[in-house]
């Protein structure tokens, strides 16, 4: 193969992918602009294009589905790792004191980036965990998908908790479970607090609680006497 011909082909695969990355973030306008359960059709008239452009692109909507999600998840550890650089400089130009609780940080931090796409990108959250635009045209259909999606996200979640263990000279072992554990844990508050059912809760609010919850558990709190105040 000659090298004009290598060159054609690297150039042709370099717009394939700013081309792929254009239809993503047109598919991401629309999803916020119309809701979570847009379709193809408009979706496609979004982009000023049409569904055999995307197809092309992301082969089915599955495709493009797993393509959006790996952007939200981009989002997520974006605006986890700004919060945690944040949280953990203020540490350090702090006392020995505030160094120490780094991990509780690291998880606050976690906590705070997923919830703060919940409350940036609602109908972007309900397109990723409810999987809609999938439907049935897959085994497991939406549920799985979203449960990959979801997976990936803990995934990520539990090499920053190893990170910060490893750090501190502590086992990684347990990360991994811990990851998955905080994901459902902060989804499920994250879904109850997008319904509303949760009252009046600032974002802030929720993140100290399940942060808190997170690091401490129930056991404090389960302890007290009533009439006393935590010490």
């Amino acid at each position: 193969m000659s090298t004009t011909t290598d060159g054609r082909s690297a150039r042709w695969e370099e717009h394939r992918q700013e081309r792929r990355k254009e239809l993503v973030e047109s598919a991401m306008r629309t999803i916020r602009s119309q809701g979570a359960g847009v379709g193809m059709d408009d979706i496609a008239a979004g982009a000023g294009t049409s569904k055999t452009v995307f197809y092309r692109h992301f082969t089915d909507r599955h495709g493009l589905y797993l393509a959006v999600a790996q952007r939200v998840d981009e989002l997520i550890l974006r605006e986890v790792g700004e919060v945690l650089g944040q949280t953990l400089t203020a540490a350090t130009e702090t006392d020995l004191a505030a160094v120490d609780g780094e991990p509780q940080r690291v998880i606050a931090a976690a906590i705070g980036g997923y919830l703060a796409l919940v409350e940036q990108d609602p109908e972007l959250y309900r397109f990723i965990v409810a999987a809609p635009i999938v439907g049935t045209e897959r085994s497991g259909g939406a549920a799985e998908v979203a449960a990959d999606a979801t997976g990936r996200i803990a995934a990520q979640m539990g090499e920053l908790i190893a990170e910060a263990l490893v750090a501190r000279g502590h086992d990684p072992a347990p990360a991994k479970v811990w990851g998955t554990a905080l994901v459902g844990m902060v989804r499920a508050g994250a879904d109850a607090w997008l319904a509303g059912t949760l009252g009046d809760l600032a974002r802030d609010q929720l993140t100290e609680q399940l942060s808190d919850l997170a690091w401490r558990g129930v056991s404090p709190a389960w302890s007290r006497r009533r009439g006393t105040s935590p010490g």
